[in-house]
């Protein structure tokens, strides 16, 4: 079995480069080339923070697209040298939660979510997918392979946000956290119609990035609590929709405070930490105010791409804005993910060009 190199954690806290067995390709799947790679602030809280237990050797990374260097006997629409694009969630599409409208959870709670959770990322030499013609997409010749990155969790996530809240024409909309996520959720609410986009960040390269999505006024959290700045805002009546991107346990709290009675959440924001997470019981109409709050890992699939895709071959989305850092080189995957652990305040998202 030939080895390959890849950048994994090697335990909590801590990180490397180790040299593994290639991956081997089942009757239904893929073996790919990476050709542009990102990493995610996911990954900061699978390693620094512990967030999914105790990983040993794993190959971090589930943001990249590739080239297609060995496919299944079983596989019908993709074939070697096809340049592809991944999603970071990769369903098992056979299974009864995929047939019951939650493929991202096949195999049980998250379990669509395989990449650097339960197996080897996409930050080796090779990278295996499961279930490829459901799970690949083709790269379309006018994306660029670092746009194409961010079509792996950066708009499937922060678009899975504006569903989950059920933003519809007109809605007054709040976004928390406006990191790479928020964005792209900036940008699904003003395509889903919503008229005043209130974004909470700090970072003046993510607030002027937001302004060019849509949003149209900015909250500090540094300021004072979100909620009173957000009813200050609203006159009083808080917001339609929530889209939770950013913050820590102690958001919903303040979301809460400040949603409309019949008002919907969507959380897309990885809890890293912690074992609760708090809902007001006053503002929460003592458990009666229908306010609703939904969580949920983006569903991934080949369809979800090609749609998305489709967005930026129009230019009705551009992500070139969030594109902050560029490296050259599969060697500087590391540096890439230093960065997202770090968040320097020019930093969006950086992304590793192998090949053009």
């Amino acid at each position: 079995m030939s080895m390959m190199k890849g950048y994994a954690m090697l335990k909590i806290g801590e990180t490397g480069w180790i040299e593994k067995e290639r991956p081997t390709c089942g009757p239904n799947d893929a073996i790919i080339r990476p050709l542009a790679l990102s990493p995610c602030t996911s990954d900061v809280h699978t390693v620094w923070e512990g967030a999914l237990g105790d990983r040993h050797n794993m190959i971090l990374g589930h943001e990249g697209c590739g080239e297609v260097v060995e496919v299944g006997s079983a596989v019908k629409d993709f074939k070697p040298g096809d340049r592809i694009m991944v999603a970071a969630i990769t369903p098992d599409w056979m299974s009864l939660a995929a047939q019951d409208g939650y493929p991202m959870h096949s195999g049980g709670m998250l379990g669509g979510w395989k990449f650097s959770n339960f197996k080897d990322g996409v930050f080796g030499e090779y990278f295996h997918v499961n279930d490829a013609d459901g799970n690949l997409a083709h790269l379309p010749d006018s994306i660029s392979t670092a746009e194409a990155c961010m079509l792996s969790d950066m708009i499937p996530t922060g678009f899975h946000g504006v569903e989950l809240a059920e933003v519809s024409f007109g809605d007054n909309v709040l976004v928390i956290g406006i990191g790479p996520v928020g964005l792209m959720a900036v940008a699904g609410a003003d395509l889903a119609g919503a008229s005043n986009i209130i974004c909470v960040g700090t970072r003046p390269v993510c607030v002027e990035a937001a302004k060019g999505y849509g949003g149209t006024h900015f909250v500090n959290y540094k300021d004072g609590p979100i909620d009173q700045q957000v009813l200050e805002l609203t006159n009083g009546q808080g917001v339609d929709k929530i889209i939770i991107a950013g913050g820590d346990n102690d958001t919903f709290e303040e979301a809460v405070k400040c949603l409309r009675p019949g008002g919907k959440i969507g959380n897309v924001n990885y809890l890293g930490s912690g074992d609760y997470i708090k809902i007001p019981r006053i503002e929460w109409g003592v458990g009666m105010g229908h306010k609703r709050i939904n969580g949920g890992l983006m569903p991934g699939g080949r369809l979800r791409l090609e749609k998305l895709a489709r967005l930026i071959e129009v230019g009705k989305l551009d992500v070139k804005p969030m594109l902050t850092h560029r490296f050259e080189g599969f060697e500087h995957v590391e540096d890439a993910l230093m960065l997202m652990k770090d968040k320097p305040r020019d930093l969006i998202k950086p992304v590793v060009v192998i090949e053009e």
